[in-house]
């Protein structure tokens, strides 16, 4: 008769030889498109990321006797058509003193199931323990429509923290939202033996899945904005470029398009190449450039506030938008240069100064602005009132925040951030830095009744909850402020309707049958320390239709090669490169989500559908035209 000594003690010991707890995997959140946008379209989400089931295979160098190592890891090598500079690697991990080591990861279903079929006649025939290869479930992420918004998903790492399972971010919206994405392991126990297939015990505790990200991002209309963009950069021969389209009176963002692409499914080969690792950026987000010319309409609009605030004072107005000033002479205090237009012009109002986009005539409203009311007012009217030189809090990592010089404050090399010369740079784009989301919300508060709108990228954010329901455990609100009054945004949309106009500067950007204005911009590009009168950043911004449901867009180009194309221009302008970009995603997106033309008779001549007396701004353009003949000729 035996009696144990420490029953309870090597009860528990022989149990946990046999018992084994395992992790459940969890799911990681995705990323869902807003599909509602379209009238009458159902408000299903459209997924832009999916997390694949796929497996990870093991060996157990221990289990598997030394004569048959080698035969077996070239069966194995057979099957799972690895790299061929891997193949020493995949060898080696057979000879390590170990219990598991890794052979091959993210093999999908149909290779999976052809090893163990392999397997299961070879463990047999070589009298081998089943469990000397074996599976792990994971899920990998997937992007079904390829570079599809790739920069501002990311994506993660295929290495797997190797403590807690979570993925690693490779930046964007992966890594700014990665803690509510993040699931949480499951466990469930096997009882397992060495010569028959693990028992499946019962679950310990149900894996949790991530939250999922309800984006503003419409995914039709972010692939017709790539699609163009790729086309106008081609065309122009550009380095690259951005767009961004927003719903001017909400703040969400519809489209963030760049050129060249970034495709996360192939992440490791723009992360392991110098040159490509750039593609991997939000440039509309993470990088500040001088707009240039697109900052006139917001001068106009400031300008138009100093009259509101002379008036508060009792005190005459800075200047009558519809009367002409002298511009003649662009010499003015605290520059070594001139400012110079296009060509000379005697005299300009406000309308033929935005159309011709001079910057003669913002020096002159400039300077009388500053003799008026300071430098500080100035300052102030533009980072109070369009936050220039404030982050947008856009839901992306690493913003901008871009520059607004400061009087009295220095730079770090000791000069002045704002001299005497500054104001008259400032009215031309320079001397100023913003990112391109800090523009685009500028720009809007000039066409959506005078609100600064705050940009919105995630509209919500969802779990599944246990009975399967759909949980908002977060939901964004918009948020607007008034910063112009309706007297403003009425006047400087009237100056701007002349831009895409027979005599502007963005012709191009005439969307066929709609409303619409805009703003072109083209401005050399710093190249150490110096402009370089080689390399241009150019652009343009532009919202259509005027009334109702709009869109607003802007569009950078960088770099596109400096030629004359006969017949249309200064390839490296932004009224020929950027413009017709602006202008074919409108026609595409206005005619994808339903909105009817407003402007029916606005048509070139010789098309059928012209009417000249009914359309919109034509006797208005002319009207101007010989205004501008009767003070310059």
């Amino acid at each position: 008769r035996i009696q144990v000594i420490e029953n309870e003690k090597w009860e528990k010991k022989a149990q946990r030889q046999h018992e084994w707890v395992i992790k459940i995997p969890f799911k990681r959140g995705s990323f869902y498109a807003n599909a509602s946008l379209r009238s009458h379209h159902p408000d299903k989400a459209k997924a832009l990321v999916v997390d694949v089931p796929k497996y990870h295979l093991y060996c157990d160098p221990m289990m598997i006797p030394l004569e048959e190592k080698q035969d077996i890891a070239e069966n194995l090598w057979g099957i799972l058509h690895l790299p061929e500079s891997s193949k020493e690697e995949f060898f080696r991990q057979f000879r390590f003193k170990s219990r598991s080591r890794r052979l091959a990861m993210w093999l999908e279903k149909e290779e999976q199931q052809a090893i163990q079929a392999w397997w299961k006649k070879a463990a047999r025939k070589k009298k081998i323990v089943k469990n000397a290869l074996y599976f792990s479930k994971d899920y990998q992420r997937s992007y079904p429509y390829k570079h599809l918004l790739g920069q501002v998903l990311h994506t993660i790492r295929d290495y797997k923290d190797e403590d807690t399972k979570q993925g690693i971010p490779t930046g964007g919206l992966e890594l700014q939202f990665n803690d509510v994405l993040k699931g949480k392991e499951g466990k469930r126990w096997f009882l397992r033996s060495l010569r028959h297939p693990l028992r499946v015990g019962g679950v310990i505790e149900n894996a949790e899945d991530g939250a999922n990200i309800h984006l503003t991002i419409n995914h039709v209309i972010q692939a017709i904005a790539e699609e163009e963009l790729e086309k106008g950069v081609k065309r122009s021969n550009s380095k690259g470029g951005f767009v961004i389209i927003m719903d001017p009176d909400s703040g969400e963002l519809l489209a963030l398009a760049q050129y060249p692409f970034f495709s996360p499914n192939n992440y490791k080969n723009y992360f392991n190449n110098k040159e490509l690792v750039e593609h991997t950026k939000v440039k509309a987000v993470m990088d500040a450039y001088e707009p240039g010319s697109t900052i006139k309409p917001i001068i106009l609009a400031v300008c138009l506030m100093a009259n509101e605030e002379l008036k508060k004072r009792g005190e005459a107005p800075l200047f009558d938008p519809d009367q002409k000033l002298d511009t003649s002479s662009g010499v003015f205090p605290g520059r070594s240069k001139p400012l110079k237009d296009g060509r000379v012009h005697k005299y300009l109002n406000m309308d033929l100064a935005l159309q011709k986009s001079s910057n003669v005539y913002l020096g002159v409203l400039i300077e009388k602005l500053i003799n008026r009311l300071g430098e500080e007012w100035l300052k102030s009217a533009l980072e109070d009132n369009f936050a220039f030189g404030k982050e947008t809090e856009v839901q992306l990592p690493l913003e901008n925040p871009g520059l607004m010089p400061t009087p009295g404050k220095r730079y770090s090399s000791g000069l002045l951030e704002w001299s005497r010369a500054t104001p008259y740079s400032l009215v031309m784009g320079h001397n100023i830095q913003a990112n391109g989301v800090q523009m685009l919300r500028a720009f809007s508060s000039l066409v959506n009744g005078g609100y600064l709108v705050k940009p919105i990228l995630v509209k919500k954010i969802t779990r599944e909850g246990s009975s399967g329901e759909e949980e908002v455990i977060q939901k964004v609100e918009v948020e607007r402020k008034k910063v112009l009054s309706e007297e403003i945004v009425d006047r400087v949309i009237k100056s701007m309707k002349y831009v895409t106009k027979f005599g502007g500067t963005a012709t191009r950007a005439n969307v066929r049958g709609y409303t619409e204005v805009g703003k072109t911009g083209t401005t050399y590009k710093i190249v150490d320390g110096r402009y370089n009168q080689n390399y241009y950043f150019s652009s343009f911004i532009g919202v259509t239709p005027l009334k109702g449901q709009k869109i607003a867009v802007l569009i950078a180009i960088d770099e596109p090669e400096k030629k004359f194309i006969p017949g249309v221009g200064n390839n490296h302008h932004g009224g020929v490169c950027a413009a017709p970009i602006f202008r074919e995603i409108a026609r595409r997106s206005l005619t994808y989500l339903g909105i009817e033309p407003d402007d029916p008779y606005g048509y070139p001549k010789g098309d059928p559908r012209r009417d000249f007396a009914k359309a919109d701004w034509l006797e208005e353009v002319f009207e101007l035209k010989k205004v501008y003949h009767v003070w310059n000729d």
